[in-house]
This record gives C-alpha cells, sequence and structure tokens, in this order.
C-alpha cells in the first residue's frame, strides 16, 4: 500500500536529508546550533569557492589579454584553500561524508552499532576541540612573529584563521551526532544523515 510505513527492524537503504540543507531535525538550542554551523559552512564555502574561482579566471584574463598578472593571486587562493579546506571539514561531518572503516561497525546489531557510534562521534569531537586548542596556539605564535605576506602585505596568520573555526564547527558536528544518537531510535551517521548506503552508491 502507497504511503505505508516501513516495517520495524528493517534495514536503511539510503541516506535520508532533511527537506533543507540548514533545516536542522535536533529540538532547542541543539538545533539552532545545528542550522547556524549550516549557514555558517555554506557561506565560508560559497564565498571561498567564488572567490577562488573569480581570482584565478581575472588572473588569467589578465595575463592573456592585458600581459599583466594579478601579482597577490597566488597568495589569495592559498588563504582561500585553507579556507575551503577546515570549512570543508565541517561540511562533510554534517553530511556524513568522512572516510569511515566500518568493517567491524558493521558486524554489530543495532544497539551496539548506536553505541559505538555515540562513542566515535563523542571521541571525534573531543579530537577536533583539541586541534582546535592547539591551532589557536600555533595562530598565537606566528602572531608574535609579526610576518607579512609578499604580495598582500597582511599579516601571515590571517590565513590560517579559518583553521581553528573549521576544526571548532567539526568539533561541534560530531558532538551533534553524537546528541543525536542519543535522543533518536536509528543510528545517525551525522545530524543529518541516517546509517545506510545509496543505492546508487559505487565502491572504489
Amino acid at each position: 500500500m502507497a504511503g505505508a510505513p516501513a516495517s520495524e527492524g528493517s534495514p536503511a537503504l539510503s541516506e535520508t536529508s532533511p527537506r533543507s540543507s540548514d533545516e536542522s531535525t535536533l529540538p532547542g538550542v541543539f538545533g539552532l546550533v545545528d542550522t547556524a554551523i549550516a549557514r555558517i559552512e555554506a557561506v565560508m564555502l560559497a564565498a571561498g569557492v567564488l572567490l577562488m574561482a573569480l581570482n584565478t579566471i581575472a588572473n588569467v584574463v589578465g595575463r592573456y589579454l592585458f600581459r599583466s598578472s594579478i601579482y597577490f593571486t597566488e597568495e589569495l587562493n592559498s588563504v582561500l584553500i585553507v579556507l575551503i579546506t577546515f570549512a570543508g571539514i565541517s561540511y562533510a561531518a554534517r553530511h556524513g561524508r568522512h572516510i569511515r572503516m566500518s568493517a567491524v561497525f558493521d558486524t554489530l546489531p543495532p544497539r551496539g552499532r548506536k553505541a559505538m557510534m555515540i562513542l566515535i562521534s563523542a571521541v571525534t569531537a573531543v579530537f577536533m576541540f583539541g586541534l582546535c586548542w592547539y591551532s589557536i596556539g600555533y595562530i598565537a605564535t606566528l602572531a608574535g612573529q609579526g610576518r607579512l605576506m609578499p604580495a598582500l602585505q597582511i599579516p601571515v596568520w590571517w590565513a590560517y584563521v579559518w583553521v581553528p573555526v573549521g576544526f571548532f564547527m567539526a568539533g561541534a558536528q560530531y558532538a551533534l551526532t553524537a546528541v543525536k544518537n542519543v535522543i533518536e531510535d536509528d543510528v545517525y551517521l551525522s545530524t543529518t544523515v541516517l546509517e545506510g548506503y545509496d543505492v546508487d552508491e559505487q565502491e572504489i
């Protein structure tokens, strides 16, 4: 019968996400934090990719049409790569796309998988927050050195401010994933993605 609910205990055949990528399924303050992080990720990634594309295209056009390159293109792109990379860590965590070694995990019963996912998410969150803390210390060291980028003439540490931001958001995503698995009956790979595999997913 169309629209009938899936039978209890049937395995999830595909990953399911909410209707909007910014829409959180967590209650209360957890949902607000989840939504805020999703929007920050979207802005950081969209701005980073767009600026890198415009910067690269403008440099190519200038080089071949006007025989003059933009002198700061390389440095600006290196800053944007850092931004995109560390915003991408959080984005991948939110969508359950980080590499997983699941041989043992897949053999466990549902309750075992849920307990393991809570443990994995919590431990990963601790590591992400730890890396955030150490990266702040590294940036403080760079700031104390007073070094400038040769072309842009801005402090070198500005290029790395996205590192602790990305680690913090990734840590928050994993912490929220642990919360999601505590309050829900199903097993979640992230706050928006149920355990399972896409039917069209190809193994590499």
